[in-house]
């Protein structure tokens, strides 16, 4: 086992005593539903051995332990960027940790542009599939055989049944794929247009990292995207962070309902 992991899960061990097996990583503007969390135990990154931590507007930087829309879950409030100079192998420290600890599923929400032009601000899309386009994997180096194989299948990152119970729910919802890039500069009008070609409906700076290492480890994933703005070149305004975390604001109610909804389906 890696040192980092195991000194990690050493001191978060000590620190609770729920053993959930569902984790959430609240991405920009969604920091809210931390707030919904029952009977919690609150951790900061920074207090925790190894673990990277967020720096990022509008992401505060905690695990949360305990119980949301009746499922004992771990809340992830504030992800962990490569353009904030963390290498992929810090986030699959932070999942690796999560594993060790028992968790079986991850439910991941990021805030991205919308590429397809059919979305519009404030629109919430489940995340069908991923293309990477960071040029980093978080598995490079070597494979611990204990967490996962040294290639793994990327067909089995998605939780496709969860994916069908939350579609059965929301049947209007829209479904994407999720382009990742490094950062922290917003795409140019010319990027959009080959993201666009490469099949791309949202475009973001995170979540796939995670997927990957997910995919890895064994850990099933859902993945929902609020898409808060139209990507660089649809609308002829400059984009802004402040605009993400206000939009993502406006639709909380909504991204509440959908986040209870999907654990709700879980038996």
């Amino acid at each position: 086992m890696d040192k980092r992991v195991k000194e990690a899960y050493d001191y978060i061990a000590s620190k609770i005593t729920s053993k959930p097996k569902i984790a959430l990583i609240l991405g920009s503007g969604l920091g809210f539903l931390a707030n919904e969390v029952k009977n919690a135990t609150h951790i900061s990154y920074k207090d925790i051995p190894n673990f990277p931590y967020s720096t990022a507007p509008g992401h505060e930087g905690k695990l949360i332990f305990g119980e949301l829309f009746g499922k004992e879950v771990v809340v992830l409030n504030g992800r962990f960027h490569i353009y904030e100079g963390w290498n992929p192998g810090d986030i699959k420290v932070v999942i690796h940790t999560l594993k060790l600890l028992g968790i079986e599923r991850m439910l991941i929400t990021n805030a991205a542009g919308a590429i397809n032009t059919s979305y519009k601000p404030g629109d919430i899309v489940l995340v069908k599939d991923v293309i990477n386009l960071m040029f980093r994997n978080p598995l490079r180096g070597p494979n611990d055989e204990d967490i996962g194989p040294r290639f793994p299948d990327m067909l089995g990152a998605f939780d496709r049944t969860w994916m069908e119970k939350v579609k059965n729910v929301f049947p209007d919802m829209n479904e994407g794929v999720y382009l990742a890039v490094t950062g922290p500069t917003y795409e140019t009008p010319a990027e959009i247009r080959a993201f666009r070609k490469l099949g791309a409906d949202l475009v973001g700076m995170s979540t796939v990292p995670e997927v990957i290492v997910c995919a890895h480890a064994g850990i099933k994933v859902l993945v929902f995207s609020c898409a808060t703005n139209m990507a660089a070149g649809i609308l002829d305004q400059p984009l802004s962070h402040e605009e993400v975390v206000e939009v993502a604001n406006k639709v909380k109610e909504r991204f509440t309902q959908v986040v209870k909804k999907a654990l709700e389906v879980l038996e």
